[in-house]
């Protein structure tokens, strides 16, 4: 069995209700994000937390500094589990995530957080090219509505036409009870 790894992705305070740029359902994505950090703990696998900051102030969410930036309770860190920043949405991007997987002897990814159509997208994808075998726990992943020229998305369509992509051939994505029961 493969040396597996927990990757929690930008599960910020902004995509909260209340927040300044709210995700459909992500307060479930969290309790089910929540469930996988306490089994990793348990399992004591190595477990990475990804938050985003915005370069700029005026930026619409996970401005500098903010509470809105902060990684929320429902995954907060403890003291040995390491916190990367990112700027892209690619988790790999110039924060040190590959070589301190690789230095870890990682070979196995399990990504859950936000936003489902941008940065677990990207940090999925990535993953699968550096070589890792990667997991996606669906339902502890949100998206957002979106508009495309005339067409208008919800949460669920968004979450539903990256999922779908990415089980074709860049990961197993499946929910959080199949990860737990296996």
């Amino acid at each position: 069995m493969s040396k597996t790894a927990l990757l929690l992705v930008d599960i910020q305070n902004d995509y909260f209700p209340g927040g300044d740029w709210e995700l459909h359902q992500m307060n479930e994505a969290a309790v089910n994000a929540a469930s996988l950090l306490a089994a990793a703990r348990q399992a004591s696998q190595m477990v990475v937390h990804i938050r985003h900051e915005n370069a700029s102030v005026e930026a619409p969410f996970f401005r500098p500094g903010s509470r809105g930036a902060e990684i929320h309770s429902a995954v907060a860190p403890s003291e040995s589990e390491p916190v990367l920043t990112k700027a892209r949405p690619n988790s790999f991007l110039d924060t040190g995530l590959l070589e301190l997987l690789q230095g870890a002897g990682v070979e196995a990814l399990t990504i859950c957080g936000a936003m489902s159509q941008m940065c677990i997208d990207a940090t999925t994808r990535a993953a699968r090219d550096f070589g890792f075998e990667v997991t996606v726990a669906e339902d502890a992943c949100a998206a957002r509505a979106m508009v495309f020229g005339e067409v208008e998305l919800s949460g669920p369509q968004v979450h539903a036409a990256f999922m779908a992509p990415l089980a074709m051939g860049y990961a197993s994505v499946v929910t959080t009870a199949e990860i737990l029961n296996t």
